[in-house]
C-alpha cells in the first residue's frame, strides 16, 4: 500500500523543530528573529542560531531548532515572525 499526502505521517510533539527564516540582511535580522521565536519557545540556545548570508549579502537565513510542543504554537510562531514585516519566508 503506497501513501497519499492525506496519510502521511504526522509530527509527533514535543520534538526538535528546524525552522530556517529568512529576510533582508541587517544587524539586528538574528536578534529580531531570536526575540520573536523566545517568545513562542523559551529556552533557545543561542550559540546553535545559524546565520547565512546571500551571495550578494541582500538577504540572510537564521536556522534556528526549537522544542516545539503543537500545530497551534508553530502556527503562531510563523504568523508572529511574518508579522514582523521583515520576515520574508518561514520553512
Amino acid at each position: 500500500m503506497t501513501q497519499t499526502p492525506t496519510d502521511a505521517p504526522k509530527i509527533e510533539f514535543p520534538c526538535d523543530y528546524s525552522l530556517k527564516v529568512v529576510g533582508d540582511a541587517a544587524d539586528d535580522f538574528r536578534d529580531v528573529v531570536i526575540d520573536v521565536v523566545e517568545t513562542h519557545a523559551p529556552g533557545v540556545d543561542r550559540r546553535h542560531v545559524k546565520v547565512v548570508d546571500s551571495r550578494n549579502g541582500r538577504f540572510q537565513s537564521i536556522r534556528i531548532t526549537i522544542t516545539a510542543t503543537g500545530e497551534s504554537q508553530l502556527s503562531a510562531l510563523f504568523t508572529s515572525l511574518k508579522a514582523t514585516g521583515r520576515v520574508h519566508m518561514v520553512l
